[in-house]
């Protein structure tokens, strides 16, 4: 008999200890409060753009010059790049506007049949970047360092010197459009949008170029004419992502 009471004293002691033996679900931390989705998630991407009048100009010119010599290609070119200087700072250009983007000097070659290349000279050039803030003087800047002795224009750019506003119009169009493209899926599964459960951005783009001519006006001086520029608007997008809980 003594074997059944052991047994039975046992399992008594099993039955009693299992509950304390059991997990308590895990209390939320204080101050948090858990907000799990209930329905159904849908991820929508979208872009939002907004487009507005440039204020600021990039320009990229420079002086190339030869001579026999490389001492002198580099001193003809100074000289022309120093009196092209001094015009950018007559038409208004400030001095944190204008960043030098290459010098450089390089001999010139002959070629032939049969015989090495010949060194006939050398060519020097130098480039700077400016930004002009007075687009209404944008031709007649440039045709002010052509004539001071700039030989070479590599291009013209626009864009906006504050962009945040701009892409800040690009982003808010981003969410409209994103919850209208939700607000359609849910209709068309029987539901509702209940809330965002994230926002990311993608990414945003600052202003780039938009071809939409917009001619400024041209004033002439002693029968000339400035150079016509025409900056047009520039395009800002942004793309986010974002999640929503439908029920």
């Amino acid at each position: 008999m003594r074997p059944i009471a052991f047994a039975a004293v046992a399992a008594a002691l099993s039955l009693s200890a299992a509950p304390a033996l059991a997990q308590a679900p895990e209390a939320p931390m204080p101050g948090h409060r858990m907000m799990m989705p209930e329905g159904a998630l849908l991820t929508v991407s979208a872009e939002g753009e907004a487009e507005v009048a440039p204020d600021l100009a990039n320009i990229s010119l420079g002086v190339v010059t030869e001579g026999q010599t490389a001492a002198a290609a580099m001193q003809a070119n100074a000289q022309r790049m120093a009196a092209l200087v001094q015009s950018l700072r007559r038409a208004g250009v400030a001095e944190r506007d204008v960043q030098t983007a290459n010098v450089s000097v390089n001999p010139q070659y002959v070629y032939g049949d049969g015989v090495p290349p010949r060194i006939t000279g050398y060519q020097a050039s130098n480039t700077v970047n400016v930004r002009v803030r007075n687009l209404a003087n944008l031709g007649r800047t440039v045709d002010a360092a052509v004539a001071a002795g700039g030989n070479t224009i590599n291009g013209v750019s626009f864009s906006i010197d504050d962009p945040e506003p701009v892409l800040d119009r690009a982003r808010r169009q981003a969410v409209q459009r994103a919850r209208a493209r939700a607000n359609l899926y849910a209709e068309a599964a029987g539901m509702r949008v209940n809330r965002i459960i994230s926002i990311s951005e993608a990414g945003a783009a600052p202003p780039m170029p938009y071809p939409v001519p917009m001619m400024m006006a041209e004033r002439s001086v002693a029968a000339q004419v400035a150079t016509p520029t025409m900056p047009g608007e520039v395009k800002s997008t942004a793309n986010v992502t974002v999640v929503f809980e439908l029920r």
